[in-house]
């Protein structure tokens, strides 16, 4: 079942390659607990098929790279990009946009966390395996406030402004 509006996000873990190492965190690849990142906090989740690919690449993440400084405006703490990707990908991924201290590269490796959502995407076909929908969400202390989920092929209500004129 997908989760919707009103649902808290359930339990679950993603990685995060760590650059810098800090209290707690080493460098590489980090696992956290998606209840202990989200308590008390407002955060934009944008998922999407894969890391380098086309459009990921070209306008989802640099439109939240863009309204980064908007969406703090807004009250937003954190911003995470979640993909079937593994965490070095991810980390690799994040340095080549530019995301570093903006956007949160979140790995969800073996799209457990992604089916745990119900946002799965079966491009088994195309030679992809099973990834991550292309969708948008508000979430404020574990809540699903907004959720955008873009039709098959489609990038229209995931975006950076979609959200901004959500919050």
């Amino acid at each position: 079942m997908t989760i919707k509006a009103g649902d808290r996000l359930p339990d679950g873990q993603l990685q995060e390659y760590i650059e810098v190492e800090t209290a707690g965190c080493s460098i590489g690849p980090n696992t956290f607990n998606v209840a202990d990142l989200v308590k008390g906090k407002k955060i934009v989740i944008f998922g999407l098929p894969g890391a380098y690919t086309p459009t990921c690449s070209a306008k989802h993440v640099p439109g939240y790279l863009q309204h980064y400084d908007a969406l703090k405006k807004k009250g937003v703490d954190e911003i995470w990009c979640l993909s079937v990707n593994d965490a070095f990908v991810m980390g690799a991924w994040g340095r080549d946009q530019k995301a570093g201290g903006k956007v949160r590269m979140m790995a969800d490796g073996s799209a457990d966390y992604t089916k745990k959502l119900g946002l799965e995407l079966d491009l088994t076909a195309r030679g992809m395996g099973v990834r991550c929908q292309r969708f948008s969400m508000l979430v404020e202390d574990g809540v699903v406030k907004s959720l955008n989920i873009e039709a098959p092929g489609k990038f229209e209500v995931s975006d950076a402004e979609t959200m901004l004129r959500q919050l």
